[in-house]
């Protein structure tokens, strides 16, 4: 009799289509959904191992232009970056296929999730907040933290020794000594010989990004357009080519951004569970539109609500990057920072050369640039007399402190 049913999020590779015999053999039955959210899969392949295996249904869904508006352009409007660095390209994909996931388990009456992601990381988190936040009363099924799953399966040699004698197709090419993540925004790498810090990344690790001193000796120049802080159109001027879908802006910029080598980073960086890790990350898109959005956000918006709105986007960035996508901060942070963007309209030139992005110019006609007014050359309506009493009411403070605290002349 069957323990119910349980909606596998399934990539077709070994761990999970081990987990997925593995359900199997406790009882349950399985759905395999596989989410297409722009890696380099062969989808009929998974499909049909995924029946092979005794799946009792396969969905695979097309996510990647709901993955683009839903979640890679709230975090372009809010210039998300983790720690200063990372574009959190893994952790905006999570909530987009979890909701996904969530919705064939209601469809389908399934009282059970489960997922593949390791007991040490932050997907685990992400993906259970998730359908917790969706479905309430689901039950998680996560093997890599039940002790009969992880004391059976210490490693890959067991994996693939259990592949074996269930009939699992096992690769047959060798396996990159990392652990790889790919979707439109990114791909990932770490563990493996990438746990040691101190060692070098492979110069054959990265996949969608050139070498930098490989990449051509002309620059591509783009001209991105925006609309209430996402792009809405982008043109390659030199070739007068240009993209308006958001799919097709998204998959262009990473082609131009690829070919040029940029968006390449290596950091460590604080997980949530509290460790620390070693992460690798290419993310060519994101790369040239966080400085495109960050170049037009500055030329059209307020200087009191742009400080308050990169605080918002530090939050809402460690918020997606702890998988708290759907919590309700996370939704209050993302209706500020909408409202934020509101003038965040108008043209930004770059060229795209080297690993690098550079801007160019900018035009807008929401723009608080006014030419006459900052001009050295023109007076225009600014008294420079007025800047005496805004140095001195400035002043009071720091004089103030400085006599109070004895320094009031300087020593020598």
């Amino acid at each position: 009799m069957s323990k119910g049913t349980v909606v596998l999020a399934y990539s077709g590779g070994l761990d999970t289509s081990c987990i997925l015999v593995w359900l199997k053999e406790q009882g349950y039955d399985v759905i395999a959904f596989l989410a297409n959210i722009g890696q380099d899969e062969d989808f009929a392949a998974a499909r049909k191992k995924a029946e092979k295996l005794g799946a009792k249904k396969v969905f695979i869904e097309d996510l990647r232009s709901e993955f683009v508006e839903d979640f890679i352009w709230p975090a372009v409007q809010a210039n998300a970056v983790y720690e200063d660095r990372y574009l959190l390209g893994t952790a905006v994909a999570r909530p987009c296929i979890g909701r996904s996931q969530v919705a064939i388990a209601r469809r389908e009456g399934a009282q059970f999730v489960s997922h593949g992601a390791t007991g040490k990381g932050n997907d685990q988190i992400r993906f259970e907040l998730t359908c917790y936040a969706l479905y309430p009363e689901v039950k998680i099924i996560a093997p890599w933290r039940v002790p009969e799953f992880y004391n059976r399966f210490k490693g890959r040699i067991d994996l693939m020794d259990y592949a074996q004698k269930h009939g699992i197709p096992v690769p047959v090419t060798p396996q990159a000594p990392w652990s790889m993540d790919a979707n439109l925004m990114h791909i990932s790498y770490e563990s493996g010989i990438l746990e040691n810090p101190k060692s070098n990344a492979p110069a054959d690790l990265y996949l969608m990004t050139k070498n930098p001193e490989e990449s051509p000796n002309t620059p591509d120049v783009l001209e991105i357009e925006f609309s209430k802080g996402v792009p809405v159109k982008v043109t390659n001027v030199k070739e007068s080519t240009s993209k308006d879908s958001p799919l097709d802006i998204f998959s262009y910029l990473n082609e131009i951004g690829g070919k040029h080598g940029v968006g390449r980073i290596d950091i460590v960086e604080n997980r949530f569970i509290g460790m620390k890790s070693r992460g690798i990350y290419e993310t060519p898109g994101g790369t040239i539109l966080l400085q495109a959005h960050l170049d037009i956000e500055t030329f059209t918006m307020d200087k009191e609500v742009r400080r308050i709105k990169q605080g918002l986007g530090i939050k809402f960035a460690e918020l997606v990057y702890n998988g708290f996508w759907y919590s309700p901060e996370c939704d209050f942070v993302r209706h500020c920072i909408d409202k934020s963007q509101e003038n965040v309209e108008g043209k930004v030139q770059l060229s795209v050369f080297k690993g690098q992005v550079y801007i160019m110019g900018r035009e807008s006609p929401k723009s608080l640039y006014n030419e006459e007014l900052v001009s050295m050359d023109v007076q225009g309506d600014y008294d420079p007399c007025d800047a005496s009493g805004f140095i001195k009411i400035n002043a009071v403070r720091l004089r103030e402190h400085h006599r109070l605290q004895g320094l009031s002349s300087v020593k020598k």
